[in-house]
């Protein structure tokens, strides 16, 4: 027989080993990939394939909060780029679990013709549970990914709420100029009554047109940082540069929510994204320590192959096993898989000391802004609109001077921006209490709110 016959049945052989895996063969399961994909399969159900592909009304004047911030969250291309990590740590627990490819394998005896012809398949088969550790070990890697698209969640949901609040303190800001600046033409008006009946100088018709002037300076200021802020809400609703402009709402929704630090410290303590992470990153780490203590035992190798010249045909079965000899390489595997295990834990309990003091921080920052504002509301401001009227009732009866009208409305004008201010802070403590330190997913969020994942 030539040359070019064996080469020939060589690959014929080969071509049919080829088609025997064309034919494919799918794995078994395990318990923590069919969660796994489970899971996964519910946020894709929310969120879509693409970003495109997320079908949402579009934004006007008149969408709620809810709406906004759901728009916000599907639409954020960080948000995506998480999920898609996610997503491919997922796929990595059945490339884990799963067998490594057979080897097909092909023997010839030839001298002037083929003695003997032998093909045959070759399967590596880890031993001692190396496969399912594996596949456990992808999961929690998965988990990591997974409370990292949380994180990426909240913080893009509170970054819309930053620029939400930001853009409603700037338009309330603006808001009460506009009525100081008519509460200031209507002082002026009275202060030139006044002058043309000879009880006040045009001193006081000035200073009336000075406070205007400086008003007005006030307001076109807020007005050049009015784009500023609708950029960055523009950008926390996951829009580019080139889409449409977002409506400014027409109403701003605040929230009424009471903060318990008990239950807020045990919601953290549950639901944080960063501290679920490392606790991730911790079973991640004995899923890997306990991977490597399996290094000591040996892998195995078994395969056929089959004489098809012989008459009969004759078989030959063959098994190989490694032999881990090299000890101080276990040794170090070991060694390293337990150092990683113990940082995570430290790292994880060192996390958990950094959120309780943000939660105290942030708890302290809603309870005094919460005080101010309702201090404000309630007590200042009513007296500071009561000074004004008497001040000015007492300027027309020529019992006071101008100055003391400028300086009660000035004080309006303060407690007002003061209670203004006081809300934002009240509302941005709140959002970071809720979204990142309590890590509770904000509302019509695609993550879900029960703790099996």
């Amino acid at each position: 027989m030539t040359r070019k016959h064996i080469f020939t049945m060589v690959g014929g052989v080969a071509a049919l080993g080829s088609m025997l895996g064309l034919t494919g063969c799918v794995g078994r399961p395990v318990a923590v990939e069919k969660t796994a994909r489970r899971q996964i399969a519910e946020v894709a159900s929310q969120l879509g394939a693409q970003p495109g592909e997320v079908k949402l009304a579009p934004l006007t004047a008149e969408s709620s909060h809810a709406d906004a911030l759901r728009h916000a969250v599907l639409k954020h291309p960080r948000v995506w780029a998480a999920y898609h990590e996610w997503a491919r740590t997922v796929e990595r627990i059945t490339v884990e679990r799963s067998l490594p490819d057979p080897v097909f394998v092909f023997e010839a005896d030839v001298s002037d013709m083929i003695s003997t012809l032998m093909p045959g398949l070759m399967l590596e088969l880890p031993g001692s549970r190396k496969r399912a550790l594996a596949a456990q070990a992808a999961s929690a890697e998965s988990e990591v990914k997974y409370h990292e698209l949380e994180a990426q969640v909240q913080q893009v949901a509170f970054g819309f709420k930053k620029a939400y609040y930001q853009l409603h303190y700037l338009e309330a800001k603006l808001r009460v100029n506009a009525e100081s600046l008519e509460l200031l033409k209507d002082l002026e008006a009275i202060a030139r009554r006044q002058n043309e009946v000879g009880k006040a100088t045009l001193q006081d018709v000035l200073r009336a047109q000075i406070e205007q002037d400086q008003m007005a300076a006030e307001i076109a200021n807020l007005g050049d940082a009015r784009q500023s802020l609708l950029a960055q809400y523009k950008a926390a609703l996951g829009l580019q540069r080139g889409d449409p402009e977002p409506a400014i709402p027409s109403r701003f929704e605040t929230t009424s929510l009471e903060v318990d630090p008990d239950q807020l410290w045990q919601m953290a303590l549950a639901r944080n994204p960063a501290l679920r992470t490392m606790a991730a990153e911790v079973r991640a780490a004995e899923a890997s320590l306990a991977m490597a203590n399996r290094s000591r035992y040996p892998d195995f190798t078994v395969g056929l192959e089959a004489d098809i010249k012989a008459s009969p045909v004759m078989a030959r079965p063959s098994l190989g096993v490694t032999l881990p000899i090299w000890r101080d390489k276990i040794a170090a595997e070991i060694a390293s898989a337990q150092s990683a295990k113990l940082a995570g834990e430290a790292r994880l309990a060192a996390e958990q000391i950094m959120v309780a003091v943000e939660l105290a921080e942030r708890t302290f920052m809603f309870r005094e802004a919460t005080r101010n504002q309702s201090l404000i509301e309630r007590d200042l401001l009513p007296k500071a609109r009561q000074s004004l009227e008497v001040a000015r009732s007492a300027y027309i009866t020529g019992r006071t001077g101008f100055l003391e009208v400028v300086e009660a409305s000035r004080s309006l004008l303060d407690f007002e921006l003061r209670g203004i201010e006081a809300q934002n802070q009240r509302e941005l403590a709140l959002a970071e209490l809720a979204l990142l330190v309590a890590g509770v997913p904000p509302e019509n969020s695609p993550l879900k709110t029960t703790e099996s994942n």
